[in-house]
């Protein structure tokens, strides 16, 4: 448990988002705890009338294109939407 603005939340686990389809709690190189959203619009989107984006991660080639697309070989820290939209799917 850690404190984000006044309030005690779970760090390293995604949840579903507020303002993105996905939100988690980490903590940055300077110690500070900060959200990273990610994924697509979520319920921004769909309130603007957008078509949110599904994953087909059961679709092995699909599954593979969006990670050579990401390039998750390398996601890169903890503190960036890639990581946990690689570590995802």
């Amino acid at each position: 448990m850690a404190e984000y603005q006044g309030r005690k939340v779970t760090l390293n686990k995604p949840m579903r988002g507020d303002v993105k389809k996905f939100k988690v709690f980490v903590k940055n190189a300077k110690g500070n705890v900060v959200k990273v959203n990610f994924g697509h619009g979520g319920t921004s989107a769909k309130a603007l009338g957008e078509k949110t984006m599904r994953i087909r991660k059961n679709n092995p080639k699909a599954r593979a294109s969006f990670r050579a697309r990401h390039n998750c070989a390398s996601p890169g820290t903890k503190t960036k939407a890639r990581y946990w939209s690689c570590k995802k799917w």
